[in-house]
């Protein structure tokens, strides 16, 4: 009898484990880089960030330049690094539905980028 309450108690703990909510996991990974050129990008490994399902995600603004900076605007979010900072930086942020703009403040009419979140 004590083997099989045994089964039950680590069958339980493994379902219970298994049951975790959607917003415990963790939050999708992307990278911002500004400068040192005039450039501005934001990616998920490899690939240009243009659409993004909604959700939790954590950005490292790796901000190259005293003279750039990275501001991500949209829904809920408005985040900047700062003009004279140079340096990495990581931010947590939830996407919601809708349009996004990542810009160079200073430079925003060559330095932006807009994705969709659906």
């Amino acid at each position: 009898m004590r083997q099989s309450m045994r089964v039950l108690v680590v069958s339980a703990v493994a379902a219970g484990l298994l049951a975790v909510p959607a917003t415990a996991q963790a939050a999708t990974k992307l990278t911002a880089i500004v400068g040192p050129a005039f450039n501005i990008t934001l990616k998920m490994g490899t690939k240009k960030v243009t659409r993004l399902k909604a959700g939790k995600y954590t950005i490292t603004v790796r901000d190259r330049s005293n003279i750039h900076n990275f501001h991500l605007k949209g829904l809920g979010v408005n985040k900047d690094s700062g003009v004279k900072f140079v340096g990495t930086k990581t931010w947590t942020v939830t996407l919601r539905k809708g349009t996004y703009v990542y810009v160079c403040d200073p430079h925003k009419s060559s330095m932006r980028g807009t994705f969709k979140v659906v």
